[in-house]
C-alpha cells in the first residue's frame, strides 16, 4: 500500500512500496535530542486508554445481560445464546478429554460434530475457568462485550502502528470497525461472527509478507516470521469462526487483486516470495488442522454443504443507505429489509455511506485508498445474492454472487454477511481520511473532515442490545437433583426435547456443564436427502406423540406406542425422561409418559421414568 503517514512529520509508512534504506548505517542522519515523554504521553499508556474506552462501550452496548447474566438474556436472539451457551458449557470438556471434535452430549446415540457447528471451540477453551466458576451465561456476556472491544481496539492497533495514523484517525477506524451496524446486530448471539480481533492480526501479517518479499530487501527472518504467524492465526481462527476467516480470505483477494491492477510493476516484483509466503503458510497451517478439517467434512456427522438459502439470505438494496433499528438514528421500520435482528449486516446508512465516497473521491490517487473502495463495492455487491432485492422486491437483476453460488465452501456464508467485510475497508477509507485532513493546510478540510465523519458516525452509534428475564430452571436442575435420575456421562430425555429453532431444554444440559447427553437437539446435522445438512433430526415417534401431548391435541396412547417408546428409549440409550413443573401442557404429557413407562417419581419439581 502506499504511505499513509502524514506530511507534517518526516515518518514513513512502513509499507509494501516504501523505498527500502540506503547507504551504510553511519551515514543515516540521527534525530535530534527530544526529551521523554511524560508517562501518559507514552504510546502504551495511550493505548490503554483507547482500550479502556472501548471496553466501556462495549460495556455499555451489554449493559442489560451484565447486570445479570444468569438471569436476564438477549431479548431479540435468545434461541441462539441458548445453543451458544450450550457451546461453551461443552467446551470445558475438552480439558478433560470428556468431549472430543464429535460429542455425544447431543443428539444421542449419533453425536454432534463441534466444527460443522459453530461452536467457538477456542473461546469455549479459553473461558472454561469462568464457566465452571460462575456458568455458561457469565462466560457469553463477557466474550460478547470483549468481542466488540477487542475488534475495535485490534483495528485501532492496526491503523495507528501498522499504517501510522493520527491516534484520533485510528480510534475513529476501530470504533467503526468493533461497533458498526453489522457487528452490533450480530452481537445479538452471534459469538463466532463478533469475534473478529484477530482480524486485523491476520491483516497485518499479509501486510508484513508482502513488504517483506520486495526483491530489494535484506533477507532477514522477517518472511519466515510473517509466513508462519499468519498459519498461527488461521489456526486459531478455524477454532473461534470459520465464516470470518472466508470473509477476510474473500477480502484480501480482492484487495490483493486491486493492488496488482494499480501498481502492476510493483506486483510483479513481490509476486515470487509473496505467494511463496503465502503458499508456506497454507501448508504450515494444514498440518495441525488436517485432523479438525477432516473430521468436520468427512467425518462423524461431518456436513460437506451449506443449508441456509443463498436468495432468501441475501443483503435488499435499499439497506444498504437505510439505519439499523439498533443504532441512534434507526426506526422498526428497517426490520422489513432483513431476515431478522440478529443480520443488519449493511444498513450503514446514507451519511457514512456518502462520506465514504467522498473520502474515497478526494483520495483517489492514493493506490490503498483506491484499492480499498474498490474491494468495498466488490463485497457490497457480492452481499446482494444471486438477484437483487430492492425494498423487499426481487427483482430478475442477476448479482455477482450468482457467478460463485454452490462453489465448494462459499454456500456455508450467507452472502448478506459479506457486508460485514465491507465496513472494515470504508473505516480504513475515513480513517486515512481524517489522517490525511489533520496535516492539510486549509481550515475548511482541517476542521471539515473531522466534523463531516463525526455527524456521520453518530447517527450509526449503536444503543444497549435490549433483554428480558430468562425462564427459570427447574429445581430438579438447578439443585442437582438430576444426579438421582441419570449418571454423569448417561443421557436425561427431558420433555420436550430441544428441537430447532426451539433449543430450551438444552439450558438443563448447560446448567449441568454437559455433564450428561441428550437426544435431538438444536444442531446441523447430515440428516437432509443425501446426506446433506439440515437444522436438526426427524423427531423419533415418541418425541412426536409427546409434541402432541404438549399442543393440547388428543392423544390415544395404543399397543404400538408403547413398543416404539421401549425402542426409542433403547436407540436413545436413555437412562431418565423427565418434565418439570410449570412445563406448558405438562399435565397432559404426564398422562401420556404414565402410559408409555409406568408411574413416574417425583424429584424435587419434576416427575421422573429410570429406565
Amino acid at each position: 500500500m502506499t504511505s499513509t503517514a502524514s506530511p507534517r512529520d518526516a515518518r514513513q509508512t512502513p509499507d509494501i512500496d516504501s523505498p527500502a534504506p540506503t547507504g551504510p548505517p553511519d551515514q543515516t542522519p540521527r534525530p535530534p535530542t527530544i526529551a521523554a515523554p511524560r508517562w501518559w504521553q507514552r504510546p502504551v499508556v495511550r493505548d490503554v486508554g483507547v482500550a479502556l474506552l472501548f471496553l466501556a462501550g462495549a460495556a455499555a452496548v451489554l449493559s442489560g445481560l451484565l447486570r445479570d447474566p444468569n438471569g436476564r438474556w438477549l431479548a431479540l436472539n435468545p434461541e441462539d445464546q441458548t445453543l451458544y451457551e450450550w457451546f461453551l458449557a461443552v467446551d470445558t470438556g475438552f480439558w478433560s478429554g470428556e468431549v472430543d471434535l464429535v460429542t455425544d452430549r447431543l443428539n444421542a446415540p449419533d453425536g454432534v460434530n463441534l466444527l460443522t457447528n459453530t461452536t467457538v471451540i477456542a473461546l469455549g477453551l479459553l473461558f472454561t475457568p469462568v464457566t465452571w466458576a460462575f456458568g455458561a451465561p457469565v462466560s457469553f456476556a463477557l466474550i460478547a462485550t470483549l468481542n466488540l472491544a477487542g475488534t475495535a481496539f485490534a483495528w485501532h492497533l492496526l491503523l495507528a502502528r501498522g499504517l501510522l495514523l493520527t491516534r484520533g484517525a485510528a480510534m475513529a477506524g476501530g470504533a467503526l470497525c468493533g461497533f458498526g451496524p453489522g457487528i452490533i446486530s450480530q452481537n445479538n448471539s452471534h459469538l463466532h461472527m463478533t469475534a473478529q480481533w484477530l482480524t486485523p492480526v491476520i491483516v497485518w501479517c499479509v501486510l508484513a509478507l508482502a513488504r517483506s518479499s520486495r526483491p530489494d530487501q535484506p533477507r532477514t527472518n522477517a518472511w519466515w516470521t510473517a509466513s508462519f504467524g499468519l498459519a498461527a492465526v488461521v489456526t486459531v481462527q478455524i477454532f473461534i469462526g470459520e465464516e470470518v476467516l472466508f470473509l477476510t480470505a474473500v477480502t484480501l483477494l480482492l484487495v490483493t487483486l486491486g493492488y496488482t491492477a494499480a501498481r502492476p510493476r510493483l506486483a510483479r516484483r513481490l509476486a515470487p516470495r509473496f505467494v511463496g509466503g503465502i503458499v508456506l503458510a497454507a501448508v504450515a497451517a494444514l498440518v495441525p488442522l488436517a485432523y479438525p478439517l477432516w473430521t468436520q467434512f468427512f467425518g462423524p456427522q461431518g456436513v460437506r454443504d451449506g443449508i441456509f438459502s443463498a436468495s432468501y439470505f441475501s443483503a435488499d438494496l435499499a439497506s444498504w443507505p437505510a439505519f439499523s433499528a439498533l443504532s441512534l438514528a434507526g426506526s422498526p421500520g428497517a426490520a422489513d429489509l432483513t431476515t431478522g435482528p440478529a443480520e443488519y449486516n449493511a444498513f450503514v446508512g446514507w451519511p457514512l455511506l456518502a462520506l465514504a465516497v467522498a473520502c474515497a473521491i478526494w483520495q483517489r490517487r492514493d493506490a490503498a485508498v483506491a484499492t480499498c473502495g474498490a474491494a468495498a463495492l466488490g463485497m457490497a455487491l457480492l452481499s446482494l445474492g444471486p438477484t437483487v432485492v430492492v425494498n423487499g422486491h426481487r427483482t430478475a437483476i442477476p448479482g455477482p454472487y450468482a457467478l460463485i453460488d454452490g462453489a465448494p465452501l462459499v454456500d456455508g456464508a450467507l452472502p448478506m454477511r459479506f457486508a460485514l467485510a465491507a465496513l472494515p475497508l470504508l473505516a480504513v477509507i475515513i480513517a486515512v481520511a481524517i489522517d490525511r485532513a489533520a496535516a492539510a493546510r486549509r481550515p475548511l478540510v482541517r476542521y471539515g473532515v473531522p466534523v463531516a465523519a463525526l455527524a456521520a458516525l453518530l447517527p450509526a452509534a449503536p444503543l444497549p442490545l435490549p433483554t428480558e428475564a430468562r425462564p427459570p430452571l427447574p429445581e430438579f436442575i438447578a439443585g442437582g437433583h438430576w444426579r438421582q435420575c441419570v449418571p454423569e456421562g448417561g443421557v436425561l430425555v427431558p420433555v420436550p426435547l430441544a428441537t430447532p429453532p426451539e433449543p430450551g431444554p438444552m439450558r438443563w444440559a448447560t446448567a449441568a456443564h454437559a455433564t450428561f447427553g441428550m437426544p435431538q437437539g438444536f444442531f446441523i446435522g447430515p440428516y437432509g436427502e443425501n446426506g446433506t445438512g439440515t437444522m436438526g433430526i426427524h423427531p423419533r415417534p415418541t418425541s412426536q406423540l409427546l409434541t402432541k401431548a404438549l399442543d393440547g391435541e388428543p392423544v390415544t396412547v395404543t399397543p404400538a406406542d408403547r413398543a416404539a417408546a421401549q425402542e426409542d428409549v433403547r436407540y436413545w440409550a436413555a437412562d431418565c425422561v423427565a418434565l418439570a413443573d410449570g412445563t406448558a401442557g405438562g399435565p397432559e404429557a404426564r398422562v401420556v409418559l404414565e402410559q408409555l413407562f409406568g408411574p413416574g417419581t417425583r424429584i424435587a419439581d419434576a416427575w421422573t421414568w429410570r429406565l
